[in-house]
């Protein structure tokens, strides 16, 4: 036989409110499993907790006075209402979210969050250490999450009575319709503190500005995102966190454009050093290197650095640097450069200082 709640809870049995709260309080304390070790105190804290969740509740106490049991007098055998038979016999659909289910609430994975860092091309490149803040719900370390003060615990919502939502029935033109909606005592959960948290107010999570270091990998391009597991929002009622998302801004450089896994540049030599070729330093995010024109390099011609490119994301090796060439011609020549360039152009059986027409053109096509 049941033990009678009165007597677990220690009170008359036509003890107020307060005195049943009071008690229960007293009770949970003493019973709490971090306060007595005791393998039957765990036993003993259920029958408090499910007396006072009877007493706490005036509908449920009212029952349980009259029938010695909370559900005794609803209809259809135990069924709190419609919504519950529907359910019963017929599944979710019909019934929604009955008493007959339990508590609603329970744990449920924090929310994910996602921030923009943006960094410098050869940050990107090489890699780096950012460190952003975040506004950020992490659990109470008041109530370590419960949302319930120390020693006390949660106990069904006396509004909803458990179920977590609050239905309405309307008549209309169609027939009579019936809706529920999230009970706002509860929140929908279905269970309330006995005794909020006085840090967290019984939400179990608090608002928080924390400061992290974020670790961009090298080669990382711009628009890519990183993925931080449960680093987001804390989970609610001892469920997972959520997961924080960063996206990841390139400056442009002055100089190079990055196309996948190498690095671009444009440069210009002198009609010298195309001709006849040299080596001659090269401008790269690390350090100057030593580039081989050779010689002949025509104007819109692409010389290569092996592995002077970006590092490639998640892999080995790097890409090149893709040096595109502009040969520069001399706008003005002195005398003596005018003149070695006319014998330079002699020598090739050049003609040099006279423009044909389209007519001369013609006659030398003819002639040949």
């Amino acid at each position: 036989m049941a033990a009678d709640h009165y007597e677990v809870l220690g009170v008359e049995r036509g003890a107020n409110a307060d005195e049943i709260k009071r008690a229960y309080r007293k009770l949970a304390r003493e019973y709490h499993p971090d306060a007595n070790p005791d393998p039957a105190a765990a036993e003993h804290i259920k029958a408090v907790n499910a007396a006072y969740e009877v007493l706490s509740d005036p509908a449920k106490r009212e029952r349980y006075d009259v029938y010695g049991d909370a559900n005794a007098q609803a209809p259809f055998g135990g069924f709190g209402d419609l919504g519950d038979i529907m359910e019963s016999f017929f599944g979710s659909a019909f019934g929604g979210r009955g008493r007959g289910r339990g508590r609603p609430g329970g744990p449920a994975r924090g929310a994910d969050l996602s921030l923009r860092v943006e960094v410098g091309f050869a940050q990107a490149v090489f890699g780096t250490t950012e460190k952003v803040e975040v506004e950020v719900l992490r659990t109470c370390e008041a109530c370590t999450g419960s949302g319930c003060m120390p020693g006390t615990f949660r106990i069904a919502c006396t509004t909803c009575g458990g179920a977590g939502e609050q239905r309405t029935t309307q008549r209309s033109i169609f027939g009579t319709v019936m809706s529920s909606r999230p009970c706002p005592a509860c929140r929908g959960e279905g269970d309330v503190p006995a005794d909020p948290c006085k840090e967290c107010r019984g939400a179990g999570r608090v608002h928080r500005r924390d400061e992290m270091e974020i670790t961009v990998p090298a080669g990382i391009a711009d628009g890519q995102a990183l993925r931080l597991d449960g680093r987001g929002e804390a989970g609610h009622r001892g469920g997972p966190p959520g997961d924080l998302y960063v996206q990841v801004s390139v400056v442009p450089h002055d100089f190079f454009v990055r196309d996948g896994d190498d690095l671009v540049c444009a440069m210009t030599i002198p009609l010298t050093v195309a001709a006849l070729g040299a080596e001659i330093p090269v401008r790269t995010l690390e350090e100057e290197e030593r580039l081989d024109v050779p010689a002949g390099t025509q104007p819109g011609a692409t010389l290569r650095l092996r592995g002077k490119g970006v590092p490639r994301l998640g892999g080995r090796g790097r890409g090149d640097l893709i040096i595109h060439v502009n040969v520069e011609i001399p706008s003005k020549l002195g005398g003596e450069e005018r003149e070695l360039l006319e014998r330079f152009a002699k020598m090739r059986g050049e003609r040099t200082g006279e423009v044909k027409g389209i007519l001369d053109r013609i006659k030398d096509a003819f002639r040949a």
